[in-house]
């Protein structure tokens, strides 16, 4: 054949690819608005995806697993997925197309391997959805909200409904909560519509309301007064961090639950995937999300401490700067931090080592730590330098990992990186909090030894964790498969 007919060929099945991806984007999007199921790749979100972002989440999962992952096998399944009558839930729709490809000849047709595969949905408990408080509208809280209006669908899972602020609320204030809502020099447009409401104080996020309140004390509010009742509050001010000061929000009318997105004192520090479990939203009334570099480390640390055992370690993150460094030298109550953020590189403390042990009690005074925060706004790299009890060899330490990675209870909070040129600026918008760079991993040569490289974006990953632990505390997780 001619060198212009193979090019021809190849136009053509490129038509055709794109043309699948079409059909595979409606699909998406009608499971999702219609029938509340959500569609990941491997963990990749794929609601509003262009064409060129989903064959290229395709060829990533192709990567991860080792086997071609086709977009015509993703649209057949999910045609799959939308002929059977199964509740709201959150499908991997990656690891479907290796199962089926992998089982190929064992049913005999994708209808038939979805429903296998998805008999358990219909054991789950319904779902009642759960109204949502802002309290604090900085860096988390507007990711979390972009998060939750963004996936909103049909509202049968969490409903913001207010977000609380101090001081007045007039045209311009609401106009600039609004542009910052809208834009963000990190993380980009948000992919909706945010307009404002004079009147009635509110922000129109995606066409659907929501209330803004002045505040300058939690107890003060009567959430009921807006229609809002059994409320969780998600506390991202940081302007109360222990039990007795948290409680405040509780005495609020409407306020059912408290979530805090930062370290606490008094009440379980939660890493969701590791610890959760372990606290009954029934019986807690309380929560801390911990912290961003926390998250990030501790799904790791339980790999490692559960496949090889930990004997020691040091925790060394090189963290983004962060909104109480200084922009320029000025005082500071820390010395280094009244340095010019964006021009040195500063040497600081984290509570992440100690902070470990609440969720991994077996960890307790193994692990020291210490902070550098670097020049970057965003994406930052903790590097764990762990003594193991068990020898191991980077192909095995990486084997174990990746294992983690594609099965079991961690599934949303690592993922497995495999580029070899990875760099801070390529993990902003993961919404794992983990990102482990198996291209970097070291051990040494009598194996009792490791440095891991765990990277993550310390703004929109753990956004993903709080979310994740809103959901359930809620008690609105759906019916998963990963």
């Amino acid at each position: 054949m001619s060198a212009n007919g193979t090019y021809e060929k190849e136009l053509a099945f490129q038509a055709n690819l794109r043309k699948a991806t079409v059909e595979f984007i409606k699909t998406v999007s009608d499971l999702w608005y219609d029938k509340s199921i959500e569609l990941v790749i491997f963990k990749n979100q794929l609601i509003d995806k262009n064409i060129s972002e989903i064959l290229n989440l395709h060829q990533y999962a192709g990567k991860f697993v080792e086997k071609p992952i086709s977009i015509f096998d993703s649209v057949e399944i999910a045609q799959a997925i939308k002929q059977l009558k199964i509740p709201p839930a959150k499908l991997d729709i990656g690891k479907l197309a290796y199962e089926f490809r992998l089982d190929e000849g064992k049913y005999s047709n994708a209808l038939n391997f979805v429903a296998k595969k998805t008999k358990d949905a219909h054991k789950t408990k319904s779902i009642q959805p759960k109204n949502i408080v802002l309290y604090g509208f900085g860096r988390i809280g507007r990711l979390v909200a972009r998060e939750l209006m963004a996936r909103t669908g049909k509202g049968s899972q969490l409903r913001l409904r207010a977000i609380v602020t101090r001081g007045e609320i007039n045209a311009e204030i609401l106009e600039k909560r609004a542009a910052l809502l809208r834009n963000d020099s990190i993380h980009g447009e948000f992919s909706g519509t945010v307009n404002i409401d004079v009147d009635n104080s509110c922000l129109i996020i995606n066409g659907t309301t929501v209330k803004l309140i002045s505040a300058n004390n939690p107890e003060e509010i009567d959430y009921t007064k807006h229609n809002i009742k059994d409320a969780l509050v998600i506390d991202n001010t940081g302007a109360f961090r222990d039990k007795e000061a948290l409680s405040r929000h509780l005495k609020s009318k409407g306020v059912d639950k408290v979530l805090l997105t930062a370290p606490g004192k008094g009440v379980p520090n939660i890493v969701h995937g590791v610890n959760h479990l372990e606290h009954d939203p029934d019986k807690v009334d309380i929560f801390s999300a911990a912290s961003c570099t926390t998250n990030a480390i501790t799904p790791i640390l339980k790999i490692i401490e559960d496949s090889f055992g930990v004997k020691s370690g040091h925790l060394e993150t090189i963290h983004a700067y962060t909104n109480d460094q200084n922009l320029v030298d000025n005082f500071h109550k820390k010395y280094r931090r009244g340095r010019a953020a964006s021009l040195n590189m500063v040497i600081t403390e984290t509570g992440a080592g100690s902070a470990v042990a609440k969720a991994l009690p077996s960890l307790e005074g193994k692990l020291t730590s210490n902070a550098i925060r670097v020049p970057v706004p965003n994406g930052s790299l903790a590097i764990l330098n762990l003594e193991l009890n068990k020898k191991t060899s980077v192909a095995e330490m990486n084997a174990t990992l990746k294992e983690y990675a594609l099965e079991g209870n961690l599934v949303e909070q690592i993922k497995y990186e495999l580029s070899d040129e990875l760099v801070s600026s390529d993990i902003v918008g993961c919404s794992a909090p983990s990102i482990y760079d198996s291209k970097a991993t070291i051990v040494r040569s009598d194996g009792k030894n490791a440095i891991l490289y765990v990277w993550y974006d310390n703004e929109y990953g753990y956004s993903h964790q709080v979310i994740r632990l809103a959901k359930y505390i809620a008690k609105v997780r759906r019916y998963t498969y990963y």
